[in-house]
């Protein structure tokens, strides 16, 4: 099907149009002039292309498939919000977040198939409802959409930097400086393709991290994203020098980064990390269809409190019931 629009705007950017036009993520809307479906006088147009007044922009929608079928699982989740047009877990580590090789029928969109949960559409082919994603050993906050409506607001909102997202970390070593913006580039790494790293002319990506405790070999933090890039926190701490203890794939040397007569207290914490130590703690946005604002928190995981205890050497931790209110996470809400 095709759809013609008439440019009212002087010099507007055509992504920007198309977006406003039919309602669309800056993302959707680069993807149809990427395939070449966006034309004006017969020639496919580029995103930046500014438009003149008076031009009329041809936009050719694909053809709508027939809807996929996902095997349903089951597994426990926890939701902190549900309404009819949005749903907010409290992920858990090991979940695997959409469908993809080596995890066709139990990742999270399977499970919530085997809820009944109604999921919208989605941007992406194959993850209906999934709004931003969260790394299979991170835990913590995440939201998914019931409807089109609702996923393309939210969509729009996190383009917009206009929903917060906030994680806890534990990191080796210190902060330099509090707090720290990280403003470095992220790409694919040349070599270990399942891996991103720093390179110049990578997505632009920035991260905001804040000490929350600093202990003797480990670090406490707030680190809040304002972008969205795959492993982003992880490779932005990496490249500063604070890896998240825990962390297989970005640590760097890990314990031992710690001098040799601190050494063991430094490989205690590790054996007791049993996957990196991040956690999506703390979730905020207005609300895409009803505007009322939420503010969603998620506190410590249990299998994260012994590594916790270890780095702070406060055992109380272990049955504090809040650990991160303890520790003054959250007295820096945004």
């Amino acid at each position: 099907m095709n759809l013609i629009f008439c440019v009212i705007v002087q010099s507007e950017r055509l992504d920007k149009f198309l977006a406003d036009q039919l309602a669309l993520s800056r993302t959707q809307a680069g993807r149809l002039i990427a395939d070449k479906r966006v034309t004006a006088r017969g020639k496919a147009l580029r995103a930046s292309a500014l438009l003149e007044r008076g031009t009329e922009v041809t936009v050719e929608l694909p053809e709508e498939r027939a809807p996929r079928i996902y095997t349903p699982s089951h597994a426990s989740l926890s939701f902190v919000f549900e309404d009819e047009h949005l749903a907010v877990l409290d992920k858990p580590a090991g979940l695997v977040v959409h469908p993809g090789p080596g995890h066709w029928n139990d990742t999270l969109v399977n499970v919530l198939v085997g809820r009944g949960t109604e999921l919208s559409g989605g941007s992406t082919e194959g993850r209906p409802g999934i709004v931003h994603r969260l790394d299979r050993d991170t835990s913590g906050l995440l939201v998914v959409a019931k409807s089109d409506l609702a996923h393309r607001r939210l969509a729009g909102a996190i383009e917009r930097r206009a929903v917060t997202r906030v994680y806890a970390a534990l990191v080796w070593g210190h902060l330099r400086k509090s707090p720290v913006d990280i403003d470095a580039p992220i790409a694919r790494h040349p070599k270990e393709r399942k891996r991103m790293t720093v390179a110049e002319g990578g997505r632009h990506a920035v991260t905001h991290a804040a000490l929350v405790a600093r202990f003797a070999h480990a670090d406490l933090l707030r680190v809040r994203l304002g972008t969205g890039r795959t492993h982003q926190i992880r490779v932005h701490l990496a490249h500063i020098g604070c890896p998240i203890v825990g962390d297989r794939e970005y640590t760097f040397g890990g314990s031992r980064r710690v001098t040799p007569s601190a050494r063991p207290q430094a490989e205690r914490l590790e054996t007791l990390a049993p996957r990196q130590v991040l956690h999506a703690a703390a979730l905020s946005f207005a609300h895409p269809v009803t505007g009322e604002p939420l503010a969603l928190r998620s506190e410590w995981p249990d299998d994260l409190r012994p590594a916790l205890a270890e780095a702070a050497a406060d055992a109380n931790l272990l049955a504090e019931r809040n650990p991160l209110q303890y520790l003054g996470f959250f007295a820096s809400d945004d």
